[in-house]
């Protein structure tokens, strides 16, 4: 289902690939940067800003070590009106954003808000959503659940890391719609402020599954805590080869979730064009590299006016899907 929206299917997608390198803006220098998580700790925004603070760190990028704050509520929607009514002018604040933040402002979560009231920086990488159970549960098989969900739409909690309506909840009612149920809005959604919470949700009995993307779920699977029914690729991931896709089980349903950042709005140019750059460097790094292939992110780069359309594209894209299933009108 994905494939008809190319920037949801991210994947295939073309990226923008940065031909330059290096951080530097003429007369601006970071000093004492901060990196907003709209969540709480262990999920993905989390991943982002701890990640590219210790990367641009060790890079030499920016001389002083990058505060990571968490913020969670609202789904992000905290930090997105923390960042647009009090630090609108911040030059050395940027914060985390996935394909869940262009979801929020399609469907209008995030309270009057617009693409413009924040400044897309960069997306550096996407990864595949999935779903989870714990290790014990009955369910082998995302068919198995997918049956009981047609027949029941109550019958099985699925906890996500952000709001209802988010890209946590639209996968599994994704896979619903191909199983066959009428009206997918009657599914158990249970919203958590972030992936920590959410798994925490679900290893606790609260919520029979997960939904998330498969980097926050990997250290759980490693430990034996969780079994992954599917995972929303187009095929099979090469390091992970025994786990099945949706496609496979019968749904055509392929999930794709961008990483990436944005900043104020009303910084200065020279801070903006400091941030692409640094960004930019850091995709570059070999090391950086690694550690999003450890977690399953694919590389996915765009940057400035690419950025701009890639996210306008998306907030499109997320509305006429919204739509679609009945989340929006």
């Amino acid at each position: 289902m994905f494939k008809k929206y190319s920037r949801i299917g991210l994947l295939v997608a073309a990226s923008a690939i940065a031909s330059t390198t290096g951080a530097s803006a003429e007369g601006f220098k970071a000093e004492n940067p901060q990196c907003i998580a709209p969540s709480n700790p262990g999920g993905g925004w989390d991943f982002i800003c701890r990640t590219t603070a210790k990367y641009l760190f060790n890079l030499k990028v920016i001389e002083d070590s990058m505060q990571v704050t968490n913020m969670s509520g609202g789904g992000g929607g905290v930090a997105f009106a923390h960042v647009t009514k009090e630090r609108n002018e911040d030059n050395n604040l940027i914060v985390a954003a996935s394909m869940s933040t262009s979801a929020r402002i399609a469907q209008g979560i995030y309270e009057g808000a617009e693409q413009d009231d924040v400044h897309f920086l960069a997306t550096f990488g996407a990864e595949y959503g999935a779903i989870a159970v714990r290790a014990d549960s009955p369910y082998t098989s995302l068919k198995q659940m997918m049956d009981d969900i047609v027949a029941d739409p109550k019958s099985v909690g699925i906890a996500g890391g952000s709001s209802v309506g988010s890209f946590d909840h639209i996968k599994p009612m994704l896979v619903a719609r191909e199983a066959g149920l009428a009206d997918v809005t009657q599914m158990k959604y249970v919203s958590f402020d972030g992936g920590g919470e959410a798994m925490t949700g679900l290893l606790s009995g609260a919520v029979e599954a997960l939904s998330g993307d498969f980097s926050e779920m990997l250290g759980f699977l490693e430990s034996g805590d969780i079994r992954i029914l599917t995972i929303m690729a187009p095929e099979r991931l090469k390091n992970f080869p025994d786990i099945s896709t949706a496609k496979e089980e019968g749904y055509d349903v392929v999930g794709a979730n961008w990483r990436g950042l944005y900043m104020p709005a009303g910084a200065t140019d020279e801070a903006k064009e400091f941030w692409k750059s640094a960004i930019m460097t850091l995709t570059q790094d070999p090391g950086f590299q690694a550690e999003l292939e450890a977690a399953a992110i694919e590389p996915f780069n765009n940057f400035g006016d690419d950025m701009h359309k890639f996210v306008a594209g998306s907030i499109a894209d997320v509305t006429k899907l919204s739509k679609e299933i009945g989340i929006i009108k």
